[in-house]
């Protein structure tokens, strides 16, 4: 059985108090839960603060974000062993806001997975369709070659340190969720084509979360389709009660 992981991105909101605080809500309220893994992603000035914070609990800390290169002249860029060095056990990659307000492109993408795996921290790769490229059906399409290039020349020993997170954009925070059964498809798509390119067992054991409008209200439903193994929640995870009560779906 993959365990299941529930990851909340803050995205950029909070400040230091609020971060402060809502983390340590977490701490005390989700203390009893043992059964699946828990992470939370805070804005960077946030994140040595917020580990110390959760320190003693079950819950890990990542960032949004990562430059591919160690060290350099990257004004405003903040690199792998920089993460690692405040406390940071996961890092987002392509997420779909990166792919598309920042043009990031999937080579690039694969340099900062390769980045990531090499200082150590355990990578989630985001993928996912627009609303018009599942209209149009070419959403398997989209997410295939996503996934081919995000994930080139990495070994299977690396690859199976990779989290997969399918977040249709047209679900990210537009309140419209995709229904569990649509979500499950394409996360048994998704597996599919880890399998050809990794082998069944790596395939199999791969977590994939669903991220797109996760909330109290739908948690449930979606994490009990076979092929979910997680949530990667956004604006819900900004409130301890309601990302509280997703952590226990």
């Amino acid at each position: 059985m993959r365990r299941l992981l529930i990851a909340g991105n803050w995205k950029m909101h909070l400040d230091l108090r609020g971060a402060i605080v809502l983390a340590a809500d977490l701490k005390r309220e989700l203390a009893e839960v043992e059964d699946r893994d828990l992470a939370v992603f805070p804005p960077f000035p946030f994140i040595a603060d917020v580990a110390d914070t959760l320190n003693g609990s079950a819950i890990e800390v990542g960032a949004q974000n990562l430059h591919p290169e160690p060290q350099g002249a990257f004004t405003g860029e903040v690199s792998a062993p920089m993460l690692v060095s405040v406390g940071c056990r996961w890092v987002i990659v392509g997420h779909s806001e990166r792919r598309d307000h920042f043009a990031e492109a999937d080579a690039f993408l694969n340099a900062k997975l390769r980045a990531a795996l090499a200082a150590g921290l355990k990578p989630i790769l985001c993928v996912g369709e627009h609303l018009e490229e599942r209209e149009a059906g070419k959403a398997e399409e989209v997410v295939r070659n996503q996934l081919e290039a995000d994930l080139e020349g990495l070994s299977l020993e690396d690859f199976r340190r990779v989290t997969i997170a399918y977040e249709p954009v047209w679900a990210i925070g537009t309140g419209r969720t995709a229904t569990p059964a649509q979500a499950n498809e394409m996360h048994g798509k998704i597996r599919e084509l880890l399998a050809a390119r990794f082998g069944r067992p790596a395939a199999e054991q791969c977590r994939i979360l669903y991220g797109g409008s996760v909330k109290p209200s739908n948690a449930k439903a979606l994490l009990a389709e076979a092929e979910i193994d997680g949530a990667l929640v956004g604006g819900a995870s900004l409130k301890a009660p309601d990302f509280c009560q997703i952590a226990r779906s």
